[in-house]
């Protein structure tokens, strides 16, 4: 049996002895290197591009500009949801970095000095900056022209609004939203900000693009998304896929700045150009620049009954997509849409606003806008139940979504844990004795203490497509064709788990071929945790067609039913004739007449999905899954300092089935981790569209010395009916509620409230000071009102 084990991750001796494949250290011979030349300026027309002396250098082949492109016969723009970006800046700059020439040269060293002797003449335009500020009527408009794109399923109905910064606007009405405010007894209103922040994997982006003897297209990438990438490429190329191949090796990390189209279509585009071998790898300062996380302007509005009851529950959010919208239309929908969070709410309102501006664009991330929302509705729940006297944990446990429940959209949920998860924090938390034996904290001691808790939800992506392909060889051993990409979330050790539970084969007899489009079926991406799902599904069901056809060929060969056979520990079984067994390499044998031959299954899952309605959101199958995390905290903070030190943080995450626990529990303590920076520290900081602060010299992200003390991973287990085996997704579970969580928790130590993420000692301070000062003026005014009664 390989499913439920924690068996060890099958790349783990090469990546530690430094064998593993990536992209960023690939040479081939005559291959030219790419150096990029980026806007100064935010918002302008270019006028004018001198790049003679830069041609001129010794070691230049060629530099390339959008003026140089209109001469080819391509597509110039590409982009998942609209086609708004180009290969590089033809006539205009949307932000500072936007590429607006490439140098090509016989060196990366050439290539960089280059860059230098390059003049470029702008005409600049007004700047928008702030969300806000890009929705207003007579805002400036960074795109005149928005082409949809039409890839994916999903994305077809999200047509964009022209003559707007507004690319998108999704909308969901649940119920009757002001009758909801009519029977409530108390509204809150809250508005609450997250800033942009970067993923910041170890390897950087880096694509190495040449054409083969037979005038192919051939990438190497690492990319999240081969498939869509081959295709973008042939759309930009104007080339049959079938002229385009695509693969990706092991990747240094990818969180989602490596999802759909980066720097590939550039790169393909001058291969073409130079007719040889063309590498462009980034630094760590521009992947800053390629691509961030949303930030976010959340203003939510919610009615409660004296009684605990949430009866409704307006949402207006703002996601700053950048200059250009990447993926930036689907967060705004999928995420948008569980705006209200996992609560059991009768009238809902949602209005999510996808909006360009002039910063860097920005896309996925991990946990795909759900963190930036989950910040806002669960420190708000904080918010409620501690102005109305109630137990936060029993506000949520009162009205959070279980089995049977309907969501916002419509959707019935089934397959929810969310009632063990609360019922774990309640445990780990020893909730009910803090909250009857709380204190005042000792003035004297600089060092107060707080608990906190979070819960959030997401769907999956949908409607989404994964194909897979199985080959049992002669010897028994299998190969597993998946063009998911294994990019250190151990993709690779639990599909072919997967694969060897159906074959009846120990895990090391199975290899996971790594993505080629040539070779591997497609898929849509590898990412917003739908692989195990997905392409589990797709292993599977091909695995058991392989098992099918060993069995029909077995059942003849005893003359008994295949309901009769059983595949377990590399042989087929008749039950209860134990006589009659045959091992697997006999079955294939006896097949072909001779030691030799393969089996070969495959299957293509596909997901079943109602498009939601464009006026009200509404869906009776809007995600195929569902999932649930929740996170506990304790905390310490310095009133002195304002610093927050994480004493003990508790993860929990429902995964449906977990296919190999380690590797369950590394991914809930990978996402609980990267959100601490999220939440203490982490944000891209803007002067005048320029990021100040993109490289990693000002730009901090967690270090052991910021990670809690304690920190435990829980594995919920609410077994899907139609997940491989029962599992779900896990690699963003963690993620949702680290912010409020920490936040709820500085709230309960010091009885401060910061809206604004991330909580720094600044910010800390700030709020103690803003707190102090209300208490002094609230006591003055007592006194004051106090001696006048004397009077």
């Amino acid at each position: 049996m390989a499913l439920g084990k924690s068996i060890r991750r099958v790349e783990a001796k090469a990546k530690v002895t430094g064998k593993v494949d990536y992209v960023m250290n690939m040479t081939m011979p005559e291959m030219l290197h790419v150096k990029l030349l980026r806007s100064t300026i935010p918002h302008g027309k270019i006028k004018n591009i001198d790049k003679r002396a830069a041609e001129e250098i010794e070691g230049v082949i060629k530099v390339v500009t959008g003026e140089d492109l209109q001469k080819l016969d391509i597509n110039y723009y590409y982009g998942p949801a609209f086609r708004d970006q180009p290969v590089i800046a033809i006539d205009k700059v949307r932000y500072v970095g936007d590429p607006v020439a490439a140098v090509i040269a016989e060196s990366v060293e050439i290539a960089a000095k280059a860059v230098n002797y390059i003049e470029v003449e702008y005409e600049e335009f007004e700047p928008v900056f702030q969300v806000l500020d890009a929705m207003k009527e007579d805002a400036p408009i960074v795109h005149d022209t928005i082409r949809p794109a039409g890839s994916f399923a999903d994305l077809k109905s999200l047509l964009p609004k022209s003559g707007s910064n507004i690319c998108l606007h999704y909308k969901l009405r649940h119920g009757d939203i002001e009758k909801g405010f009519e029977e409530a007894d108390h509204i809150f209103e809250d508005t609450f900000t997250t800033p942009a922040a970067v993923h910041l994997p170890m390897e950087q982006h880096v694509a190495l693009a040449y054409l083969d003897a037979e005038e192919r297209m051939n990438i190497w990438t690492a990319n999240q998304s081969p498939s869509f990438v081959r295709s973008e490429v042939s759309h930009v190329l104007k080339l049959p896929e079938s002229k385009v191949r695509v693969r990706v090796p092991y990747l240094g990390g990818g969180f989602g700045t490596k999802l759909y189209v980066k720097i590939e279509a550039l790169t393909a585009v001058l291969a073409l150009i130079v007719k040889k071998p063309v590498k462009l790898a980034l630094t760590m300062d521009e992947v800053f620049i390629t691509l961030t996380k949303h930030a976010t302007v959340f203003t939510l509005k919610t009615g409660v009954t004296n009684d605990g009851k949430i009866v409704a529950r307006k949402c207006t959010v703002a996601w700053d997509t950048g200059a250009y919208a990447d993926i930036g239309p689907r967060i705004t929908q999928k995420s948008g849409f569980t705006a209200a969070g996992p609560y059991d709410i009768p009238h809902v309102q949602i209005d999510s606003y996808c909006v360009y501006t002039n910063n860097a664009p920005a896309g996925a991330f991990r946990g795909f806008g759900i963190p930036q929302l989950v910040w806002a509705y669960e420190s708000q729940m904080d918010i409620i139940a501690d102005k109305m006297g109630w137990d936060p944990l029993e506000f949520r446990k009162s009205q959070v979504l279980i089995e049977g429940k309907e969501h916002a959209t419509g959707q019935i949920m089934n397959s929810i844990g969310f009632g063990e998860i609360l019922e774990k924090i309640d445990d780990r938390l020893d909730w009910k004795t803090y909250r009857s034996t709380a204190k005042q904290p000792d003035q004297q001691n600089p060092r107060i203490r707080g608990r906190g808790m979070a819960i959030g939800l997401k769907a999956v992506l949908t409607p989404s497509i994964s194909g897979a392909v199985v080959t049992l060889f002669a010897d028994g051993s299998a190969s597993v064709y998946s063009s998911t990409v294994d990019m250190g979330q151990g993709s690779d050790t639990i599909l072919g788990q997967i694969a060897a539970e159906v074959l009846g084969l120990p895990s090391e007899k199975v290899r996971v071929v790594h993505p080629d489009t040539d070779v591997t079926p497609y898929d849509t991406i590898t990412a917003a945790s739908r692989s195990t799902f997905y392409m589990g599904n797709a292993i599977q069901k091909a695995s058991e067609d392989v098992k099918r056809q060993l069995f029909e060929f077995v059942s003849e060969y005893y003359e008994v039913g295949s309901e009769e056979l059983e595949l377990k520990d590399e042989a087929i079984f008749v039950r209860n004739e134990p006589d009659k067994k045959l091992a697997i390499t006999e079955v294939i044998k006896k097949i072909f007449k001779m030691p030799a031959g393969s089996i070969i299954g495959r299957y293509v899952f596909e997901s079943h999905y109602q498009s939601p309605d464009p006026e009200t959101g509404q869906s009776d199958d809007v995600a195929i899954f569902w999932f649930a995390g929740g996170t506990a905290v304790e905390i310490e903070v310095d009133r002195e300092t304002g610093k927050i030190d994480i004493l003990n943080m508790v993860s929990l995450g429902d995964v449906g089935k977990a296919i190999n626990p380690f590797q369950v529990h590394q991914q809930l303590y990978g996402a609980a981790i990267m959100q601490i920076g999220q939440a203490l520290f982490e944000e891209c900081k803007y002067d005048h569209g320029q990021m100040i602060n993109a490289s990693m010299a000002d730009y901090k992200v967690p270090t052991f010395k910021d990670l809690p003390a304690r920190s435990e991973t829980i594995i919920v287990e609410d077994p899907h009916p139609e997940g491989p085996f029962g599992a779900k997704g896990v690699g963003e579970t963690a993620s949702f509620g680290v912010q409020p969580a920490i936040a709820n928790a500085l709230h309960d130590a010091l009885g401060v409230r910061i809206k604004d993420m991330p909580l720094t000692p600044e910010r800390v301070l700030a709020a103690i000071k803003e707190a102090e000062e209300s208490s002094n003026s609230r006591q003055k005014v007592s006194v004051t009102n106090e001696a006048k009664g004397e009077r």
